[in-house]
C-alpha cells in the first residue's frame, strides 16, 4: 500500500475514534461540558492530560528545536515538565478543593470582583489563543505533507475535526477523546524512535541509544560534534545562547505551565482533592514517556539529515548529494514549502552548511548555504523517512502529530469557551442564564473560538514551539501570580490583583510585539529574532518570568496602597490551605 493511501486509512481511522468517543460522551449538562461531572479517575485524567499538554510543540517541533539546537533545546525539557511539579505542589489540589468551572471563577470569587474576574477572562483569551495558534500550524504541516494538500487546508481539516468532537462533547468528551489521542500520539512517537535507535546504536531504547554508540564504535553524540563542526555548525552539545536567557525562558516556562487555564481545568475534573495531586503525578509519568524520547529523536534526526545530504569529505567533488540523486523525502517535503533549496552555484550538489565554513567554501567554488530551508517544524514528521521506515510507520507518526495537536487545541479551545460563556456571560453579564442557555453560548462561543484560532493559525509568528512558548510568557506573566497571590497571600486584595495581571500581561504582549511583530510588520532592518537587538539579550518568549516579576511587584505595591480584602474572604484563603478534607470528597461551595 503507498504511502498516501496508509496515512488515509491509519488518519482517518483515528478520526472515525475520535468522533464516535465525542458522540457517546456528549455533554448534556454544564457540569458535563465544564468539568465532565468532576467524575474522572485520577490514572485516566493524568493520561488525559498528558494529551492535553503534549501538544504539536511537544511532538512535532521540540524535537525540531533540539535537532537544531541542541543542547540550547534543553530548556525546553527542563520548563516544560518542570512547571508540573509547581503545579501539583503550589496549585492543582488548592484549586481543586474550592470547587468551581474555571480558573477567572477562582479569581472573580478570591478578589471579590467582577472586574478582577472580567480581567482573568482577557488573560485567558490572549494567552489560550496564542498557544492554539501552534497547534493549528502542527496540524497543517501534518496535513500538507501526508495527504499531500496545501497547508491552509490542512488547517481547515483540523478545524472542522475539532469543531464536531469539541462543540459535541465538552469536557467530558474532550477528556476521553484525549485518552484515546494519548494512546496514539505516544505509539507513535516511540515506534520509530526505537527504530532509528536500533539502526544508528542497536540499542532499542533510544534514551540509552543517544548515549550509545555507533557500528564503527564512535559514541553518537560525538559523531555529530564533528560532523556539525566539519559542516561549520557550532558542536551540538555546545551552549549557544546566554546563560540569563536561558534561565528566564526556564522559567518562564515552568511558572506558564502551572498557569495555562487548560491545564489546571483539567484538575477540576477528579471527584476529591488528594486526585488532584495524583492526577500531576500519574500525568508526569505519561509526559515522560515522550519528554525523554525527544532528545534522543531530534540527535538522531539531525544526524541522518546531515549523513544523507553530506555523503563524503568535505570539499570534494562527490563530497554533496546530487540534487538529482536526492532520495523521495525531500522531493516530497519540498513540495510543502517546508524544505527549499537553492542551486546557487549551479554544479547540480547540495551544499548544506554553517557560518563557520564561509571562508573555506569559498575556496570550493560554493556560493552560499544552499539549503535555505529547512523548517524546524518538520523535522520529526520527516524523520522516519529519512531513516527509511516502513509506510505504516511514516503513516503512524502523521497520525500522532495530529493527534497531538488536535488534543491541546479542544482543551484550550473549551478554556476559552467556558471563560466566556460561564465567565463573562453567566458570571458577569446574565447571572440567570438557564443552564441550557449557557450551555448553548459555550458551545457558540467555542466554534467561534475554532474559527478565530484557525485564521491565525494560517500566519503564525514562528515555529509551533517558539509560538507556544509565547503563549507559556502570557500565562506565566498574568495568570499565575494572581492564582499564588489568592491561594498563599490572605491580604492581596483586588485592586493589586487587577493591576498585577494588567502590568504583567500588557508588559509582555508590549515587549513580544515589539521584537515578534512591529519590526516585522514595518520591514526594518532588524530581524524579529535578532538577540543582539533583545533588551539585555532576553528573548521574547523568556520575557514571561519578567513579566511575572513585574505583575507581583505592581500587586505588593498596590495592595498596600488601598483597603485590604473583607474579612470574609481571608477567612476563605485560610479554609482553601487547610488540608482537612483533602483525604474526602470536598463540596462545591
Amino acid at each position: 500500500m503507498d504511502l498516501r493511501t496508509m496515512t488515509f486509512v491509519v488518519v482517518g481511522f483515528t478520526f472515525v475514534i475520535y468522533i464516535a468517543i465525542a458522540i457517546k460522551a456528549r455533554a448534556g449538562t454544564t457540569a458535563e461540558f465544564y468539568v465532565a461531572g468532576k467524575g474522572v479517575h485520577p490514572v485516566l485524567n493524568g493520561m488525559a492530560t498528558g494529551a492535553d499538554w503534549m501538544s504539536a510543540a511537544s511532538f512535532i517541533s521540540m524535537a525540531g528545536l533540539i535537532a537544531f539546537k541542541g543542547y540550547d533545546a534543553s530548556v525546553y525539557l527542563m520548563g516544560w515538565t518542570g512547571g508540573y511539579v509547581l503545579l501539583a505542589m503550589l496549585l492543582a489540589p488548592y484549586l481543586r478543593k474550592y470547587g468551581k468551572f474555571t480558573v477567572p471563577e477562582f479569581i472573580g470569587d478570591r478578589f471579590y470582583s467582577k472586574s478582577a474576574r472580567g480581567v482573568a477572562v482577557l488573560c485567558l483569551i490572549v494567552a489560550s489563543l496564542t498557544y492554539v495558534i501552534g497547534q493549528m500550524k502542527g496540524v497543517g504541516v501534518a496535513f500538507s505533507r501526508f495527504l499531500e494538500v496545501p497547508f491552509e487546508t490542512g488547517v481547515y481539516v483540523g478545524m472542522a475535526i475539532v469543531f464536531v468532537y469539541a462543540v459535541l462533547g465538552g469536557m467530558k468528551g474532550i477528556t476521553y477523546t484525549q485518552i484515546a489521542q494519548y494512546c496514539v500520539l505516544i505509539f507513535a512517537y516511540t515506534v520509530p524512535a526505537v527504530f532509528i535507535s536500533m539502526q544508528l546504536t542497536g540499542n532499542p531504547i533510544p534514551q540509552l541509544g543517544l548515549g550509545g554508540s555507533l557500528e564503527n564504535g564512535v559514541a553518537l553524540l560525538d559523531k555529530l560534534d564533528q560532523i556539525c563542526i566539519d559542516l561549520g555548525f557550532t558542536a551540538y552539545t555546545t551552549q549557544k545562547g546566554s546563560t540569563l536567557n536561558m534561565f528566564l525562558l526556564t522559567l518562564s516556562l515552568m511558572i506558564g505551565t502551572a498557569g495555562l487555564p487548560h491545564v489546571i481545568a483539567r484538575f477540576f475534573t477528579v471527584p476529591r482533592v488528594r486526585d488532584a495531586r495524583s492526577s500531576a503525578g500519574w500525568a508526569l509519568v505519561f509526559i515522560a514517556i515522550l519528554y525523554t524520547t525527544a532528545p534522543g529523536v531530534g540527535a538522531m534526526a539531525r544526524l541522518n539529515l546531515m549523513q544523507t545530504i553530506q555523503t563524503g569529505a568535505i570539499g570534494t567533488a562527490d563530497g554533496n548529494l546530487k540534487y538529482s540523486d536526492a532520495p523521495a523525502w525531500f522531493s516530497n517535503w519540498e513540495k510543502t514549502g517546508l524544505l527549499k533549496f537553492e542551486d546557487k552555484n549551479g554544479d547540480g550538489r547540495i551544499q548544506y552548511y554553517g557560518s563557520g565554513l564561509d571562508d573555506k567554501a569559498a575556496g570550493f567554488g560554493w556560493k552560499g548555504n544552499e539549503m535555505v530551508k529547512v523548517d524546524r517544524d518538520m523535522m520529526v514528521l520527516a524523520n522516519p523517512e529519512i531513516a527509511r521506515l516502513p509506510n505504516w510507520v511514516i503513516a503512524l507518526v502523521a497520525a500522532g502529530g495530529i493527534a497531538a495537536a488536535l488534543s491541546t487545541a479542544a482543551g484550550l479551545l473549551l478554556a476559552i469557551s467556558s471563560s466566556i460563556s460561564h465567565d463573562l456571560l453567566k458570571g458577569i453579564f446574565i447571572p440567570n442564564i438557564s443552564e441550557s442557555n449557557e450551555l448553548m453560548a459555550g458551545r457558540i462561543s467555542m466554534a467561534g473560538a475554532i474559527l478565530v484560532a484557525g485564521l491565525l493559525g494560517l500566519h503564525p509568528p514562528g515555529f509551533a514551539a517558539q509560538v507556544v512558548a509565547l503563549a507559556f510568557g502570557l500565562a506565566a506573566s498574568s495568570i499565575f501570580p494572581a492564582l499564588m497571590m489568592g491561594i498563599f497571600n490572605r491580604s492581596m486584595n483586588k485592586a493589586g490583583a487587577i493591576s498585577g495581571m494588567l502590568a504583567g500581561l500588557f508588559s509582555t504582549l508590549i515587549y513580544i510585539f515589539w521584537f515578534k511583530g512591529w519590526f516585522f510588520v514595518q520591514g526594518t532592518a532588524m530581524a524579529p529574532d535578532d538577540a543582539a537587538h533583545w533588551l539585555l539579550g532576553i528573548s521574547p518568549g523568556s520575557f514571561g518570568a519578567i513579566g511575572a516579576l513585574i505583575n507581583f511587584v505592581v500587586a505588593y505595591v498596590v495592595s498596600k496602597m488601598t483597603p485590604p480584602p473583607p474579612a470574609k474572604i481571608q477567612e476563605m484563603v485560610d479554609h482553601i490551605r487547610v488540608p482537612s478534607g483533602s483525604s474526602g470528597p470536598v463540596s462545591d461551595h
